[in-house]
């Protein structure tokens, strides 16, 4: 694997793993829609000076609509119904049920993109899934019915997928850094309407849960999608998501360490499962990768 992809693989994956533990504990002081608009609108702010120094030329009025659309799917939707998803499910279970999206994402490539999904790819998003709900069902050591918070994660999922596979037309058109900052920015004016009462709630809010909120939205709000962006303009959208069934690992650390959240037996053999299905997604995402690389090579000696 390319080493550039690698290491925004990396990247990708350690902050939004740390995402997770950072929103349980900025809603110990925010309400959940609170906290997900301050996050976007840190993160946009950074954004918009960002754009300002390089420059970066504004897109074509005939895209605007369907960036907002992104934007509200991608960003909006997505982290508002994780904040709130995380007022009743423990920041691992969550990380965990986020980890659905490379499904999704297979799915809807496959239907609407017309992309090839090998059987093999399949069976690591099928074993991944098993080992998800394992730990998402899952609580000490019993087999519990999914708390209602999961549905709005879920529902987090399914709007960040739509974004992932969806926005490959436009990453080719106008690069991965700016479509990203476009769409982060579209789904920043539809959280305006969370505008009222939130000044309120930054003067009464604990410090720490404040510095949590800021952490979020200049790190994982921004970093990792400029990341996931980049891959996917190299592999493709089911490939460039594949990855995120690490995340929940990287998740359950942090939350261990930082909340005290000690997983259960069940959730271990869920993740030890989950990760099977990353390393076959991996060998899938691998066998793509070398024939587009035998491909390159043939045309290269048909050029010469």
């Amino acid at each position: 694997m390319n080493w550039k992809i690698l290491f925004a693989y990396s990247i990708t994956i350690l902050l939004w793993g740390s995402a997770f533990p950072a929103i349980k504990f900025g809603l110990q002081s925010y309400s959940p829609e609170h906290l997900a608009a301050l996050r976007l609108f840190i993160g946009a702010i950074g954004l918009i000076v960002f754009a300002a120094v390089r420059k970066i030329r504004l897109p074509d009025i005939k895209d605007v609509p369907v960036i907002l659309l992104l934007g509200f799917l991608g960003f909006t939707v997505y982290h508002t119904a994780l904040s709130f998803g995380e007022n009743s499910v423990s920041a691992g279970e969550s990380s965990l049920i986020v980890s659905t999206t490379p499904i999704f994402s297979a799915i809807l490539a496959t239907l609407f993109l017309k992309e090839r999904f090998p059987k093999i790819g399949w069976l690591g998003s099928i074993t991944a899934f098993l080992g998800v709900a394992m730990i998402s069902f899952g609580k000490d050591d019993s087999l519990t019915m999914l708390p209602l918070g999961a549905l709005w994660i879920l529902t987090a999922a399914l709007g960040e997928s739509f974004y992932f596979v969806f926005q490959s037309k436009y990453l080719k058109k106008y690069g991965f850094f700016p479509f990203t900052i476009y769409t982060i920015i579209a789904g920043t004016v539809c959280m305006l309407f969370f505008l009222p009462g939130l000044a309120g709630e930054v003067l009464s809010a604990s410090p720490s849960s404040t510095y949590a909120v800021l952490y979020l939205g200049l790190f994982p709000t921004l970093i990792p999608y400029f990341a996931l962006a980049y891959i996917t303009s190299k592999v493709g959208p089911s490939e460039a998501t594949s990855s995120l069934y690490l995340t929940p690992a990287i998740a359950l650390i942090i939350s261990w360490v930082w909340l005290g959240e000690i997983p259960a037996l069940l959730s271990l053999a869920g993740g030890t499962l989950t990760l099977i299905g990353v390393s076959l997604l991996s060998l899938k995402v691998n066998n793509v990768q070398d024939m587009t690389t035998d491909r390159d090579r043939r045309q290269s000696y048909t050029d010469l």
